[in-house]
């Protein structure tokens, strides 16, 4: 199998007629007085996607970019240029806009580059030419067909897949020398029921850094239709919610994108060296209850949001953020790590060239307890069992968040009864973690469908847990 730096260096380099000779050269105009770290990130990406409504195919697009982004980091300061032309004069043109930071000092000496190692999670492969346009549309088209087949009551559905790789090149003036090839793919299905004037939804998606074979067959595609199908059958039975201040049971899976905004964006990096973050300053304070422990770990073979190398160079890790209820750890660029005197962690990330790294999340989880989920059900007199949610909002100055939620039923006398709909979970993310009341042994990873989004950039990500029992939540709804 060819290496990923070979594929790089062959996709980005050579047909620049660049080599490592030319790109040290670079860090000697890159290096002004006074700049402390240099780095230059080139990209490559293919992407394609394929969308499906009612069986006809809506849309399909296919597109390449590539560029290049060069920083010079002097102190607290970053100086940063791109270009989407990758050549000689693009990159010194580059490198002489991003040092216009430097401040008075010596220069530093750019060291001779040195290929690094990486993980090897994913096989650096393009999907999309490993599997025909027409059997993809035809997959769509398949799925399309079995959800109105099963269901009289299904009256639109729309499918749509997407799939690409990027291929990245990091080289830093400390002579590192990393690449990785990422491949991802997914699958989003919806489907729209209709019974006695009443319309709901329902929705189901999976992906990873893996092939469309991967994804497409073996009965994935038909096992996230009938997902979809059963969420909007069961929206159509569904009353309104409760409100008020209750326990709330989450299900395990992608109820983890709750832990991910309420408390994870709170553990980066940039907003605790920043004293932005509610968690800033309290390294070795209790934070959750006993029993949670929180990690962010890009190196899960095929996720997501695993990477091999993050997008400076470095070797993603599994961090562990908070540990039996205590906080021990951030997530790190080299950027913060440095100026809080902290190792890198793996967490350096950008959407693109065209984007500064900052530190970001990639698999963030929590670990599994030791609880049986029918037991947090049965402890419950009166409460909400919630099992997917939509979209959310977090202040992480606070840990405030509010999220709604797409899938929730009442919990009555120790059971499971009736589906609600409106109901949204109100709370701040520290204290949600302090009334951690049971862990159950179910943790779960989602199905790959995770975006996370900061400063206007997007990247995905993965998320998990295990079903909670939390012993007191505010459940906004419609029944007072």
């Amino acid at each position: 199998m060819t290496l990923p730096i070979q594929i790089a260096e062959n996709r980005l380099l050579l047909p620049a007629g660049l080599d490592a000779g030319g790109l040290e050269r670079t860090f000697g105009t890159l290096l002004g007085p006074g700049v402390d770290f240099g780095d230059l990130y080139f990209q490559h990406a293919r992407r394609e996607s394929w969308t499906v409504e009612d069986g006809i195919v809506k849309d399909g697009a296919h597109s390449i970019e590539q560029g290049v982004g060069v920083r010079a980091i002097s102190g607290e300061k970053t100086g940063f240029s791109y270009s989407d032309e990758i050549n000689t004069q693009a990159l010194l043109t580059a490198a002489k806009s991003a040092r216009a930071i430097a401040r008075d000092g010596s220069v530093q000496a750019p060291h001779a580059l040195v290929r690094g190692g990486g993980r090897e999670l994913y096989v650096p492969e393009d999907p999309i030419d490993g599997y025909a346009n027409e059997a993809k549309v035809e997959a769509l088209r398949r799925i399309d067909r079995l959800l109105r087949a099963a269901d009289p009551r299904v009256k639109q559905v729309m499918v749509s897949l997407s799939g690409g790789v990027d291929t990245i090149l990091v080289a830093r003036s400390d002579g590192l020398l990393a690449a990785d090839v990422r491949p991802l793919v997914r699958l989003n299905v919806q489907v729209i029921v209709e019974h006695n004037g009443r319309r709901e939804s329902g929705y189901a998606g999976g992906g990873g850094r893996y092939s469309y074979a991967e994804l497409l067959d073996g009965g994935k595609p038909e096992t996230l239709a009938r997902e979809a199908l059963r969420q909007a059958l069961v929206n159509l039975e569904a009353i309104d919610a409760p409100a008020g201040v209750m326990p709330v049971v989450l299900g395990n899976g992608w109820t983890g994108v709750l832990l991910h905004e309420a408390v994870g964006h709170g553990l980066e990096g940039d907003f605790n060296r920043k004293g932005t973050s509610t968690y800033a300053g309290r390294l070795g304070q209790r934070v959750a209850s006993p029993g949670v422990t929180i990690v962010d770990d890009g190196t899960l073979p095929g996720r997501r949001g695993s990477l091999n190398v993050d997008d400076e160079g470095t070797s993603t890790n599994c961090t562990t953020l908070i540990e039996d209820g205590v906080l021990v750890g951030y997530m790190q660029d080299t950027l913060n790590a440095r100026l809080m005197g902290m190792a890198p962690t793996g967490n350096g990330r950008r959407e693109s060239f065209a984007h500064l790294p900052m530190p970001r999340m990639t698999n963030t989880y929590m670990l599994a307890g030791t609880h049986d989920p029918q037991e947090m059900i049965r402890s419950v007199k009166k409460g909400l069992y919630a099992v997917n949610f939509g979209g959310g909002q977090v202040d992480i100055t606070n840990g405030k968040y509010v999220f709604s939620a797409t899938e929730a039923y009442l919990i009555e006398d120790g059971k499971i009864t009736a589906p609600v709909k409106g109901a949204t979970l109100i709370g701040n993310g520290p204290d949600t973690m302090q009334r951690v009341k049971m862990i159950g042994h179910d943790l779960a990873l989602d199905e790959g469908v995770g975006v996370c989004g900061k400063d206007g950039q997007s990247v995905p990500v993965g998320v998990g847990q295990p079903s909670l029992l939390i012993d007191q939540l505010t459940v906004g709804g419609t029944q007072a």
